[in-house]
């Protein structure tokens, strides 16, 4: 996975964390999750908050 995979990302959130509101997560957090997951291979400097803050949507999306 790649951090322009953010539905893929998503429901690999949804289903290592389902607990937590992704609403609540700050962005430091959310990108160590990303960065932890299994099968993601991307460069963190390639990350910023536009992508982070479309991560957090998708999650909120799949979250329901």
């Amino acid at each position: 996975m790649k951090w322009t995979d953010s539905r893929d990302i998503a429901i690999e959130l949804v289903e290592k964390y389902p607990d937590i509101d992704p609403k609540t997560v700050r962005f430091t957090d959310l990108m160590q999750w990303v960065l932890e997951l299994e099968g993601f291979d991307d460069d963190p400097k390639h990350c910023g908050e536009k992508i982070l803050e479309a991560i957090q949507l998708m999650w909120m999306d799949e979250a329901e």
